[in-house]
């Protein structure tokens, strides 16, 4: 097989190919994305809805055609696995050791209020586990990204990279910033909250949309995100990449145990990400 590496034996190539990925890359994958949301985002766009009773936009399907064709370009031996695309079976998807996990745009009810809270995210799973990700904000021009091994990252407008670090384990603090979208606020989140005011806690909240949430956290903005409402894995494995790498955790509400991609069943179970 050809690749952008050279011929290479079918067995090793997806690997070889993973761990030469460049970060940057994906990024400008995700910048050359968000450009041609904003196009559209600028005109009276049409919203159809699609089997799930989900919203869908003409944005959310450039952004995939552009995500996918600049992947298969790069790295054409990487599956995929996108919001926007067909569902691929268990049976062929048990096999992948690697993929990209791609939402175009998370956050299609935020792109559609206009209210800048959308998200175009890709990570790459390795062994159900988020090791590159890069989530972009078009709407607010911000970028985090992340690649094990090299650091996560927050990325300003004239192009400086500020490494993100662990937190503080919110447990230990008096005052706890807890960011979630006011929109799921249901018994769970709430029981939560009030959990923590029993501990005595003085409890801040912080709201914000989309695959922003997992970066708010991951630069020091909050301390932890209780996620009691449902989610699918391309939602959340870039935001994920991004706090886990700079050293917080995603994981399952009640077994705590890390919140694991490519499942028989791509729907998240609800989670808990912190310090």
């Amino acid at each position: 097989m050809e690749t952008q590496f050279g011929r290479m034996p079918e067995t090793d190539s997806i690997k070889m190919i993973a761990d030469k990925i460049e970060l940057k890359l994906i990024e400008q994958i995700a910048r050359k994305s968000g450009a041609a949301i904003m196009e559209i985002y600028k005109t009276e766009f049409s919203v159809e809805m699609k089997e799930n009773k989900s919203p869908l936009t003409e944005a959310d399907k450039i952004s995939n055609k552009i995500i996918l064709e600049e992947l298969n370009l790069l790295y054409p031996s990487i599956p995929f696995i996108s919001e926007e695309t067909k569902a691929i079976e268990y049976n062929e998807r048990i096999n992948w050791n690697y993929c990209w996990l791609i939402d175009p745009i998370d956050g299609t009810k935020e792109f559609i209020k206009k209210n800048g809270e959308f998200t175009v995210n890709i990570a790459l799973v390795e062994n159900g586990k988020p090791t590159i990700g890069v989530v972009f904000a078009p709407a607010l021009n911000k970028m985090w990204s992340a690649k094990i091994g090299e650091g996560s990252f927050k990325i300003y407008d004239d192009g400086e990279r500020v490494k993100l670090f662990r937190g503080v384990d919110y447990k230990s603090l008096a005052k706890v910033r807890v960011i979630g979208s006011r929109s799921h606020m249901n018994f769970e989140t709430e029981t939560f909250i009030e959990q923590l005011k029993k501990e005595g806690k003085e409890i801040d909240f912080v709201s914000a949309g989309s695959s922003l949430k997992f970066c708010l956290l991951a630069q020091g903005s909050a301390d932890v995100y209780p996620r009691y409402a449902p989610t699918m894995e391309w939602d959340t494995a870039a935001g994920h990449a991004v706090l886990e790498i700079a050293g917080g955790a995603v994981n399952e509400a009640g077994t705590m145990k890390p919140l694991l991609y490519n499942k028989e069943n791509l729907l998240n179970p609800y989670f808990l990400a912190s310090w």
